[in-house]
């Protein structure tokens, strides 16, 4: 390829790598009343030296306020406490590619493997109760059979219902009952209502409706449990992860959002990532991030899963290494978890 006809593609496609940027800092104050958070940039979590995490692919919480890491690390499941204490390791062996994590209101913890297509429900200590996908069985790409590269998996608080958003090469939801039998799915390929374009990550509400992150749309879709479309959340970048809080007098809507933007306009502010907060009638109220990404104090890779302790805390999952660290020369993994502590 010509020297110019590789600079425009670059600038296109490509993203630079911010091997210059500035690493750290003084801590930040970000977001708007009541949700207002301190960030100081640095790799939240304690692990031992000989640990690694590569790079956190999802996050979660349980009823006790343990905050459960999946990751592409050595451990690929680590529980810690609040203040990033470890608990507890377990998962080694089991998992191809980690992608996906919940708990259900038990403790139970589900985790989507991407990379075997697979969905697995294990006990609070890590015994596996179900799976649903076998090993190396993977659907044809769009045949709308389960499962071609899932992503993620939400629970009914009401009734235990479960839905697995498929995927990477699928344009399906997949609903299960509470014992992994299968029920029905929805969705197809496309940009319209209750069609797909990476169906990334998906959650349930109070009422039990259930909310699809439709990432390359960049949008947050909302169904009923029967599938029929209801309505949509727009001015998102590239949704890709959602947790809702369930705990107040209404449920808070936190969405992690991808750059948008390309290489020629990776210095362009307020196109992702960052975080977005919303009301149940998809009413922004706050937003965490407005510069590109990067290391810097206040600034995201790729926010790939998230969830919220009960006092409000933000933890932030990144695919960091898949996104960045693995075109740097030398390949490097970089900070893919973060804590934003919530002042309001």
């Amino acid at each position: 390829m010509a020297e110019k006809e590789k600079e425009k593609e670059n600038l296109e496609y490509g993203l630079p790598n911010h091997e210059n940027m500035e690493i750290g800092g003084a801590s930040v104050t970000m977001g708007t009343k009541p949700f207002s958070y301190i960030v100081d940039g640095k790799e939240w979590g304690q692990i031992p030296n000989d640990w690694t995490l590569k790079e956190a692919t999802a996050v979660t919480v349980n009823s006790k306020d343990e905050i459960i890491v999946f990751n592409r690390g050595t451990k690929p499941i680590i529980v810690f406490d609040v203040d990033g204490n470890c608990l507890n390791s377990w998962g080694e062996n089991i998992f191809t590619n980690a992608h996906g994590i919940s708990v259900d209101y038990e403790d139970n913890i589900y985790c989507v493997d991407s990379g075997d297509n697979t969905v697995r429900k294990f006990n609070s200590s890590g015994k596996l109760i179900f799976q649903l996908g076998k090993e190396g069985q993977k659907a044809e790409k769009m045949s709308g059979l389960p499962f071609a590269v899932p992503t993620q998996v939400a629970i009914d608080s009401n009734n235990q219902d479960l839905y697995v958003a498929d995927g990477y090469s699928n344009a399906k939801v997949h609903k299960y009952n509470k014992d992994g039998k299968y029920l029905f799915s929805w969705g197809e390929s496309g940009t319209g209502e209750g069609q797909f374009n990476i169906v990334h990550n998906i959650s349930t509400d109070s009422e039990g409706l259930v909310y699809v992150a439709d990432r390359e749309n960049h949008r947050i879709q909302v169904f009923d449990g029967k599938g029929n479309y209801l309505d949509q959340w727009i001015n998102l970048s590239r949704a890709a992860c959602l947790y809702i809080d369930k705990r107040g007098k209404e449920d808070i809507f936190y969405v992690g959002e991808y750059f948008s933007g390309i290489a020629s306009n990776d210095t362009g502010t307020d196109l992702g990532p960052r975080i977005s907060i919303f009301n149940k009638s998809g009413k922004l109220l706050s937003r965490v991030g407005i510069d590109s990404y990067g290391p810097s104090v206040g600034r995201f890779y790729s926010p790939h899963g998230i969830c919220v302790d009960s006092t409000g805390n933000i933890y932030v999952a990144e695919v960091s290494y898949s996104d960045y660290g693995q075109f740097m020369n030398p390949k490097r993994e970089l900070r893919s978890l973060q804590k934003l502590t919530n002042i309001s």
